[in-house]
């Protein structure tokens, strides 16, 4: 098969959905599922929307457009602020958008009133993690600004957190989210359709918590695909952690000396990394680099070692065969790289027949 490679299990992403779904709604929350980190890839969406999520959302209105253009059967949100150079895209194919500046609403206002649609906001909230958001006590004044634009609905609001800064969700911040719901709501006498209370990161709380307030819908993308929680990267239990692998051919196979020769100084990407004098080592060079992901956040089979990456070679020891090809999995960083890299094959596979019941 073509290498470098992302093989893409959908009944992996299914089951890993379908358990957080499950799970949620125990708390009574929903799940939109986030596609960015596809493309907006339109079989990663179907196979979350048939595990009961809610809606897709995605950063980029052209990932929503190509959900679109395959005629993907669900609700779909952009989950960043609209540029106004895009407001009349996200009108037209976006149902609703997290935002922030009024001055972009007033855009988006005037879009969907020549389009002849009605749009849905949901006002993103700073709760710590100093990335989107208005300030909490400039809310009112914003929620009062926006109920005056012709063609907009108030979905919302909701926050991100654990991103920017890392700011984790916890018992203070969430609260905090419930408590401004309430005040809009009496104050304008309105109903909030959605308190969005985070990403993936939410999940350690949401699961835990003793009380989740208003809080009734998470933006899940790393969790589905990768099946793991990003405060600690730990793997959910249950979930697979292989839903999506990456997959590179062996291009050289060599016994060389383990330090450099010569005066030693920059690499490429600016490193001075490290040497041991390991005397002679068998090194296998992958053609995979940091055009094509993120090596950092690459983690080889038990056995071999990542030594190194440049643009387009990856480094690692025991030695293997030319032609042979390596598995690695990914975490979020090398998986969006690797997803938006042309050079790296996007390949669907669909095993229903041999996945083990339970995950691995």
């Amino acid at each position: 098969m073509t290498a470098p490679r992302l093989d893409i299990n959908l009944d992996k992403i299914h089951h890993n959905a379908s358990v957080l779904v499950k799970r949620l709604a125990e708390r009574n929350i929903t799940v939109t599922g986030v596609t960015k980190a596809t493309l907006g890839s339109p079989e990663v969406a179907n196979a979350m929307l048939r595990a009961g999520i809610n809606g897709l959302g995605d950063s980029r209105i052209e990932n929503i457009e190509t959900m679109r253009v395959a005629r993907v059967p669900a609700s779909m949100t952009l989950i960043r602020s609209p540029m106004l150079s895009q407001a009349n895209r996200v009108v037209r194919h976006a149902d609703v958008s997290f935002n922030t500046e009024l001055d972009v609403i007033s855009k988006l206002s005037s879009e969907a009133k020549k389009e002849r649609r009605t749009h849905g906001v949901v006002l993103m909230v700073e709760l710590g993690d100093l990335r989107e958001g208005i300030m909490p006590d400039d809310l009112e004044n914003s929620v009062r600004e926006i109920l005056r634009f012709p063609n907009i609905t108030l979905r919302g609001i909701g926050t991100n957190l654990a991103c920017r800064s890392g700011a984790a969700p916890d018992a203070r911040n969430m609260s905090e989210l419930s408590a401004l719901a309430n005040s809009i709501e009496a104050t304008f006498g309105l109903t909030l359709d959605i308190v969005s209370g985070g990403n993936s990161a939410n999940l350690e709380w949401a699961l835990n918590s003793i009380d989740v307030g208003r809080i009734n819908d998470l933006r899940l993308g790393e969790s589905i695909l990768l099946g793991r929680e990003p405060l600690h990267r730990q793997q959910i239990d249950g979930l697979y952690t292989d839903a999506i692998t990456l997959t590179a051919e062996v291009i050289e196979s060599k016994i060389k000396p383990s330090l450099p020769t010569g005066e030693i100084g920059q690499t490429a990407f600016g490193d001075t990394p490290p040497v041991t004098d390991r005397g002679q080592i068998s090194q296998t060079i992958l053609a995979l680099g940091r055009q094509d992901t993120d090596p950092s956040g690459l983690e080889a089979p038990p056995g071999i070692t990542i030594l190194a990456a440049s643009s387009d070679h990856l480094i690692v020891e025991p030695g293997h065969a030319v032609g042979s090809e390596i598995t690695l999995q990914l975490n979020y960083s090398a998986l969006v790289r690797a997803m938006t890299s042309p050079f790296v094959s996007k390949v669907v596979n669909r095993e229903s027949d041999r996945i083990p019941v339970s995950a691995q």
